[in-house]
């Protein structure tokens, strides 16, 4: 793996530079690196998801894909509200496609989270409201604060919230436990749209 020097005193365009030239772990990456993530000072929420898929790959837009559009109707917006930098800012808990497994796509890589996000939450001081999406943001984020799976912790987001908000992957792979839980939809959903109203 290649050591990179770091500045602790860069601005967030010069941390953002040198994110996107990242060469940490691009021997681990099949289709290479394509760091993906918006940043930019003044957001009030950050949504930290797992990894870029393919599709998000190949395009460069997080969340450009059917995950992004469950995780828009989650949220109650469109496109334009979900991609301004200036209100949202979006950080995966590894940058670029990590590789397909045996059940669908690889974890994220942990370089990302030990290298970049500590720098990146430096520049993030008017952040007042993180959506965890899935289990590695969870884990990251809430430690040993979290419950014993992630549905008890979907479930107990009132004792994350307004920081956080622990929600499942909006991918159609998780359909099955959408179809499961539905207090998530009935519950969850209606008061996380509550709350980004009213940073908006």
């Amino acid at each position: 793996m290649k050591k990179i020097q770091l500045a602790g005193d860069q601005t967030l365009d010069e941390l953002l530079t040198d994110i996107r030239a990242c060469q940490l772990c691009a021997s681990h990456l099949p289709l290479g690196p394509r760091p993906i993530l918006r940043v930019a000072q003044g957001a009030k929420i950050l949504i930290v998801g797992q990894a870029p898929g393919t599709r998000v790959h190949q395009s460069g837009i997080p969340w450009d894909d059917a995950s992004g559009e469950r995780l828009r109707s989650w949220l109650a917006m469109d496109k334009q509200q979900f991609y301004d930098e200036g209100q949202i800012a979006i950080i995966p808990m590894g940058f670029c496609y990590p590789g397909r497994g045996i059940s669908g796509d690889l974890p994220p890589r942990k370089e990302c989270a030990r290298t970049w996000l500590p720098l990146l939450q430096t520049h993030l001081g008017e952040i007042r409201t993180t959506l965890l999406i899935g289990q590695y943001a969870i884990e990251h984020y809430l430690g040993a604060a979290r419950k014993a799976t992630l549905t008890q912790t979907v479930q107990h987001w009132q004792a994350y919230a307004p920081d956080f908000f622990p929600l499942p992957h909006p991918s159609p792979r998780n359909n099955i436990w959408l179809k499961r839980n539905p207090w998530f939809n009935a519950e969850v959903v209606p008061a996380l749209q509550a709350h980004l109203r009213t940073l908006s």
